[in-house]
């Protein structure tokens, strides 16, 4: 039997790879976001330098995204929520707040504003597809807007603060 030696770098190396997998009944399915290479935006700075609040937030991101991608351009995304009867929040905006906290901004399908605070050990996502408001020339992609966010950071705190 043979040693697998490493290298103390070689070490650290495989233990900051990301690991995901997903596997599907159909073999032609969308590739899904545990299946797409990550983008440079979030292999900028290892996993292990993120809270848990960051790390979750930008993993969301590439979920909605991938959803996005694969909707009717009639529909837009939403969240659904099984606690409380909230019902449905039509996805506006996704934050987080070191270490622990990620909140979900939106709509609910009359329009009024919500928002979920959830603590990322509470985190569970279901994303609908919902059809765009009645009125609404074209569907809203937050998912290309949530993206950008990663690799230009800066650009989204400077508009939040009106800047």
């Amino acid at each position: 039997m043979e040693d697998d030696i490493r290298t103390v770098a070689e070490a650290h190396e495989e233990a900051a790879l990301l690991r995901s997998r997903a596997v599907h009944a159909d073999p032609d399915a969308p590739a899904t976001a545990e299946q797409k290479p990550l983008p440079e935006a979030i292999c900028a700075r290892p996993a292990d330098e993120k809270s848990p609040a960051e790390w979750a937030y930008e993993r969301l991101i590439l979920y909605i995204q991938n959803f996005e991608e694969q909707l009717d351009p009639d529909e837009e995304i939403a969240m659904g929520m099984i606690d409380g009867g909230a019902g449905l929040l039509r996805i506006e905006g996704i934050g987080f707040f070191d270490p622990d906290i990620v909140s979900f901004y939106g709509r609910d399908p009359s329009g009024g504003r919500m928002q979920l605070v959830q603590h990322v050990t509470q985190l569970n996502v279901t994303l609908r597809a919902l059809p765009k408001p009645k009125g609404e020339e074209k569907a809203q992609r937050i998912g290309f807007r949530l993206a950008r966010g990663l690799s230009e950071p800066d650009a989204d705190e400077d508009a939040s603060k009106g800047g």
